[in-house]
Parts: structure tokens; sequence; C-alpha cells
């Protein structure tokens, strides 16, 4: 009798949440399309071999899952919220094999980089990364650039998915984001979401190959840029590099920072990226900030060119995490301003993390409408987002969600400060607040001995773990994985 094989037949959620995650560990094997390449034409034969094995694996447990899972016809919106969360760590844990292979990563390390690429968090364990090979760069690379549009979109671009609850699936992976349709369907949505991700990545890549950077660094610079992501071929990232390429950078990271959808919507109508609210309070938080690190340095008298206050303040609020300048040796008003711009992030429907501008600019405003009604109690006070009013159940979600960040914040620096006296070296208190800060925010270097100049290998296998776990929650936005941890999830 021919051996076949059966869907199983377990209930109906658990098969949703399965085929979701095998359709995003089937996408995630993209990663290997730059990476496999690169490996070959510098001749890196066991790079080659490890990214190919990492494409075949992903790609075979990938589609035995869909197999074995049978594509639902619907998603319901809890099922599509707890799915994103495990799939995101299953593709996790799959994309930290090509460390392994290497033999010079242990688990811990290899799942912490493998994190902070999908997440597109500039964290890294690597000392010297001139010691790694250009494929294993270009697969840290790759892996930030699929984590910053989000392997679901992808998933829905490209390949059969779900019918009706695609929608559910794109919100749970990026719940901040604009999801609203540009077409009719939604895979005409994530196919320009696609196209203009892709072409944007070109043209960076293509400005700063016309620099000086070889063909190899601009591509890698170029995924996670426009990914906001911030690994580097570098050990020092873009210290080295001339003027015209950070510039380059600046104004991609300014780009990218900004809602997609906007973009796409702005090439009709360019008076959208002015018209727009969020557009708006997100240029002025650039400038806010920027004026900020100018201003301390220049009180502070120290020598630090324009260019490089700039950049460090826009990579740190779109949180791209490149350093042109170790800031934490700035004056402490300067680093506190840096500290405090971790929890910004840039617009919802961009690649960036942390709170983002309309959530920080709804919370200003709902605190102005507060003391105006404390000062007039009769008066009628409103909360207006640009000039649409905002309902209370809008507010009450964006305080909701700022309280959450925060508590996940201030646990984060308690478990990582404990992890750190019971298994580290010890860390100060301003190295774990940053750390925690730059994890949740998908920033990548923080402060003290995990600032510009140094990494994160200093930090002990269970600190790695709370800021591996900090990292997801920044990147998805908290409410996916805390579903899982709730009865209600799991009840039928």
């Amino acid at each position: 009798m021919p051996f076949r094989l059966r869907r199983w037949s377990a209930a109906p959620a658990p098969r949703r949440i399965a085929y979701v995650i095998g359709i995003v560990l089937f996408a995630g094997a993209a990663a290997g399309i730059p990476a496999l390449p690169t490996a070959v034409v510098y001749r890196e034969w066991d790079t080659a071999l490890h990214v190919a094995i990492t494409m075949l694996v992903m790609l075979a447990a990938g589609r035995l899952t869909m197999v074995l899972a049978g594509r639902p016809e619907s998603l319901r919106p809890k099922d599509a919220f707890g799915s994103v969360a495990i799939a995101w760590v299953a593709v996790i844990a799959f994309g930290s094999l090509p460390y392994l292979l290497t033999g010079e990563f242990t688990i811990t390390d290899a799942l912490f980089e493998s994190t902070a690429g999908f997440t597109t968090t500039g964290a890294t364990v690597v000392a010297d990364l001139a010691s790694q090979s250009h494929g294993l760069l270009m697969w840290r690379a790759a892996t930030q650039w699929l984590g910053g549009m989000g392997i679901i979109v992808l998933s829905i671009a490209v390949l059969p998915f779900v019918g009706a609850g695609g929608i559910h699936l794109v919100r749970a992976e990026a719940p901040g984001e604009d999801v609203d349709r540009l077409t009719p369907r939604l895979r005409g949505t994530s196919m320009r979401l696609w196209g203009l991700y892709l072409g944007f990545t070109v043209l960076v890549a293509a400005a700063l190959a016309a620099g000086d950077m070889t063909p190899f660094q601009a591509l890698a610079h170029a995924l996670t840029t426009v990914s906001t992501g911030g690994f580097g071929t570098e050990s020092t990232s873009l210290t080295g590099f001339s003027a015209y390429t950070q510039w380059i950078v600046v104004v991609s990271m300014i780009v990218a920072g900004a809602s997609l959808p906007l973009h796409i919507r702005a090439m009709r109508t360019p008076s959208l990226y002015i018209r727009t609210p969020e557009s708006r309070y997100y240029l002025m938080s650039l400038a806010a900030g920027s004026a900020l690190v100018i201003g301390g340095l220049t009180m502070g008298s120290v020598g630090v060119p324009i260019r490089t206050a700039l950049f460090t303040a826009i990579a740190t609020i779109t949180g791209t995490g490149f350093v042109v300048a170790n800031y934490a040796v700035w004056p402490s008003a300067v680093t506190g301003v840096v500290l405090l711009l971790m929890f910004l992030g840039g617009m919802g429907g961009s690649t960036t993390g942390a709170l983002k501008t309309y959530r920080v600019a709804i919370a200003l405003k709902s605190a102005a409408s507060e003391a105006r009604r404390l000062a007039r109690p009769h008066a009628v006070s409103i909360t207006r987002f640009g000039r649409t009013p905002l309902s209370d159940e809008v507010v009450s979600a964006v305080r909701a969600y700022i309280i959450v960040y925060l508590l996940a914040f201030g646990i984060g620096v308690v478990l990582l400060l404990y992890a750190e006296a019971a298994w580290g070296s010890g860390m100060t208190l301003v190295s774990g607040v940053s750390a925690a800060a730059s994890a949740i925010g998908n920033v990548g270097p923080a402060l003290g001995i995990v600032g510009p100049s140094g990494t994160y290998a200093v930090v002990s296998g269970p600190g790695k773990w709370v800021l591996g776990l900090l990292m997801i929650l920044g990147r998805l936005e908290i409410y996916p994985v805390v579903l899982l941890f709730t009865a209600t999830f799991w009840r039928k």
C-alpha cells in the first residue's frame, strides 16, 4: 500500500496556525537568495553549503507543514495574532542555522543574531565582522530586509494564501501600520508594497555603489537601510565611509521611516507628505531630536560635525542602528536625549519600531486635552489628530499600548539586570536601561558596555534571552506574543 501524507485531524485553530507557520518558513528561505550567490562569488564553499542546507530545510519544513495542515478558507483574528507570533519564533529558530553550522556560534548567540536580524534590531554578538564570510554577512542583511517589510506581507504577495482573514495576519504582523488596501485585493496591495520596497532597495544600493562602497557593501547596506535594521559589513559600522555615503544613508533612513502606503499614494499626490498629519509630526520629531542632539553637543563644546549629530539622531529615532561615532562618550545631556529618542520610532506603515509617531502624538494631544478639561470642567474638549476628532476608544487604545510597552520595558530592565547580576559580570543601570530600550525599540546599539563601540557578546546567556524576547515583543508590538499566554487563545 503506497504511503500517503494525511492531513491531521486536529481542531480547526491548530490547522490554521500550522499553515501560517509553514508558509512563513517557506517564504523565509528567501533570505538565501542574495546570500547563496554571494558565497559562491567569493568562493566561500562552506558558507554556500550552510546557506543551501538552511534554505532546503526551511523550504521542506514549510511545504510539509502546509500540506499536512491544509489551506484554510478563513482566519479568525485570534488565530491570526497567535499564528504570527508562533511563526516568527519558528522562522527565527530556522534562520539561526547558518550561524550554528559555522561552529563559531553557541545556540544562544545564533538565536540572538537571528532574532536581531528578523526583528530589524541592529544588535550583534559578533565583535569582528571582518572574520565572517561575505555570504553569512549577506544572510544577516537579508533577514533584516525580510523582517522589515514583514514575511506575512511577502507571503500574501507571492504565495497561495488564505482567502478571508489575510488582513488579520497583516494587522497581527504589523499592528501599528496603515493596512488600508491600496487595491481592491489584499494580494495586489502586498505586491505594490513589496514592489516599492524592492525598488527603493535597488535605488539605495545604486547610490551607495556610486560612492566608496563595493557592490557587496552597497547591497548589504541597502538591505539593512531600507529595513531600518542597521546590520553592516564593518565592525565600525559607517564610521569609516565617506561623507557622501553617510548623507545617502541619512536621506534613506528618513524615507524608510515614513509610511510605505503614504509613499505609494504620494506618487500621485506629492502634497500628501505635508497634508498628512502623521507625516508632519514625523518630520517635526526628526527636526526636534536632531536639534536637541546638535544643541547639546554645541553647549558641551564637543567637536563633532553636524552631519554626525544629525546622523545619530535620525538613526536612533528610526531605529536603524547605524553609527558614525561613539555617542556613548558624549555629554550626559546628549546621551540622555539619545536614550529618549529610542522610544519614538517612525510613522505607522514604515519598517521602524518603538512607539511610532502617531501614538506619541495622540498621547500628547490627549494629555493636552485632559489639561484643558481640568482647567475648564464644563467645556467640551476633543482630542484631534490633525483636523480629525478621535473617539475615546482610539485614545484609550493608544494609552493602553503605551502603558503595556513601558511595562514590558520596565520588566525587561529588571530581568536583564537580575540576569547579569547572577550569571554575568555585572551591568550598570545605564547599560541595562539603554539595552532594554534599544531591544524593545528595535534599535540595536545602546549605551555603556553595549554602546556603539561594543557588542552584546558581553551579555550573559540569560540576559541575551531577555533581550531577544524584548526584540520580538517590539517587532510584533507586544499583543500577538502576550495573546499566547492567555487562556482565551487556547480555548476552543
